[in-house]
């Protein structure tokens, strides 16, 4: 009898718990649902209404709810989270990439000779070929790649390759000739043309020093450019991605972003900060934020760049580096920035900045701090404007509660941690290290992360993000001596840094983020249990399918 009166009281509690939503476009249910919400982190089931989440709980309920106009997605035990969003990638980047010399994975200078040899033969006469995605820290020859290399295979041809980070470019002497470079040349200001010991160009371009030669690359327009930002959003779909914030972005590719969403040829959610330099930062200012008609495209931050980067030595440090002379570049002057910045402040932009090594860091806070100090709350469009240090990678420990203490956003990509191990010790030392990718200590020290992946710096896979976050080892389950293993974050925190907090990162969080009645049902459905594989199991792990406003716009074959 007390068995029965049991069951009744369980029956009535969840009468009364079922929902009252109309017919849902879309269920989802059949596997493990993470929320990113401290409140519920895990559900049974969700139900889809007009692009709209409207409902979140028990799966019998959620199938009661099934109609004729309604879609079911069994995930026969795959595993749904919020909608991945990489908080820190290059759409158009990413496009090139797919469309011109891909340089990831060359394992020597040899192979990179070889690779560019291929392209060069199947060229036109004086074509200017353009590559990206070379990294030499793995290879044998322990040094970068120089024109002398690139010569015998491309007299005449101009070569441009980007390394992978984007901060530096080996060229051949053809690019030189035709830039005008020559031994005598002058560093510009935050560049460095790099030399041998008799003093010649190498034909290794630093940072701003690439702009030198910039002119002689063919910009993109047109038809050409929509298929650069379509590819790129495409490929950013696949690998799981419902949203990104994107970096250093054209005032020319915000319209075309606008417009090609609009027309639904790009689903991705795209938060845009436009770069410092051109007609963006003019723009945004004086009209404020703006978003396209369908709402996925957003347009609200500038982006501007303080040091370089780390594998190529131009990250700015208190210290010399440990491995070279020199303690690298500073790209920005405190003087031009400080005007924009005051103004961004007063108009409700949002000013993100690339600060990568501990001196760029520790002078991103104090400029931040400075202007903070200088307009009170009563004279900003936002309180809290949540201004962000882009990579945050290189930290003095005495700069890490500063962050919180100004409200200043660490948006920080997990996978750069995984591959720097691998030479970081060598640019900084031992003692330095205890800074470095300190997401634990960020985190302790009372801030959010907002995670992201760099593409096409890095693959911008989702998974590969999130284990290095979580297990911070290299993919093949490497960790370095002193890489500070204790750094690494809890899977819970990792989920947040590519959803909950990657919206509050972009003021998004009323309708991103999290899996709650009334956001947007965006989504990314794995192949594993990323909460609670096994390490191998979540290395092996993939995005099987994504889905924005309710839309299936990525799937995996065969699922």
């Amino acid at each position: 009898m007390r068995k029965l009166q049991f069951l009744a009281v369980g029956l009535v509690a969840s009468l009364s718990a079922a929902p009252a939503v109309a017919e849902p476009d879309l269920v989802i249910l059949g596997g493990p649902i993470y929320t990113a919400r401290d409140d519920q982190p895990r559900t049974e089931a969700v139900a889809v209404e007009d692009g709209l989440i409207s409902y979140v709980g028990n799966a019998v309920w959620a199938e009661a709810l099934i109609g004729e106009k309604t879609a079911v997605i069994d995930l026969a035990g795959k595993t749904m989270t919020p909608g991945f969003t990489d908080s820190h990638a290059h759409l158009f980047g990413i496009g090139m990439r797919e469309l011109t010399l891909n340089l990831e994975g060359v394992k020597s200078v040899a192979g990179l000779v070889e690779t560019v040899q291929s392209r060069v033969e199947a060229a036109q006469p004086d074509e200017v070929i353009f590559g990206r995605g070379w990294i030499e820290t793995h290879w044998p020859e322990g040094r970068f790649p120089t024109a002398a290399d690139l010569d015998p295979v491309s007299p005449e041809n101009p070569l441009l390759l980007q390394r992978a980070d984007g901060h530096a470019m080996v060229v051949n002497s053809a690019t030189l000739a035709a830039a005008g470079i020559d031994d005598r040349t002058p560093d510009p200001d935050g560049g460095q043309i790099l030399r041998d010991s008799a003093g010649r160009a190498t034909g290794m371009l630093i940072d701003n020093a690439m702009e030198l030669v910039r002119p002689l690359l063919p910009d993109p327009a047109g038809a050409a450019r929509i298929d650069g930002l379509v590819r790129g959003a495409e490929a950013a779909q696949r690998l799981g991605w419902t949203g990104m914030h994107n970096m250093s972005v054209d005032w020319q590719d915000v319209i075309l972003l606008e417009r090609l969403s609009d027309a639904g040829r790009i689903k991705l959610r795209v938060y845009n900060s436009v770069d410092s330099e051109g007609e963006g930062p003019v723009r945004l200012l004086a009209d404020g934020p703006r978003t396209s008609a369908n709402g996925r495209i957003v347009t609200r931050a500038i982006k501007f760049y303080l040091d370089g980067a780390l594998g190529s030595r131009g990250a700015a440090l208190l210290e010399p580096y440990s491995d070279a002379e020199g303690s690298g570049l500073l790209r920005a002057d405190r003087r031009a920035v400080m005007p924009v910045w005051t103004a961004a402040l007063k108009a409700g932009i949002q000013v993100n900045t690339h600060a990568i090594g501990d001196r760029g860091n520790r002078l991103l806070l104090d400029w931040y701090a400075e202007v903070f100090a200088a307009v009170p709350e009563g004279e900003r469009a936002i309180a809290n404007p949540r201004w962000r240090d882009e990579h945050t990678q290189i930290l003095h420990p005495d700069d890490i509660p500063r962050f919180a203490a100004l409200g200043v956003i660490p948006s920080m990509q997990p996978s750069h941690a995984i591959g720097d191990l691998h030479f970081a010790p060598a640019r900084l030392g031992p003692d330095r290290l205890a800074g470095a990718y300190a997401w634990r200590s960020l985190i302790d020290a009372g801030s959010i992360i907002a995670g992201g992946s760099d593409a096409p710096v890095e693959k911008g896979d989702p998974v590969n993000e999130f284990y290095a976050a979580s297990i911070r080892k290299d993919m093949n389950g490497f960790t370095g001596e002193g890489w500070h293993p204790e750094q690494a974050v809890t899977r819970t925190e990792a989920l947040k840094m590519f959803t909950a907090w990657a919206a509050y990162a972009s003021f998004q969080e009323s309708e991103l983020g999290t899996i709650a009645v009334g956001k947007r049902a965006d989504f990314t459905i794995f192949s594993a249990d990323i909460m609670t594989a096994a390490e191998e199991e979540l290395r092996a792990a993939r995005a099987v399918m994504t889905i924005i406003d309710g839309e299936i716009v990525a799937r995996s074959d065969g699922d």
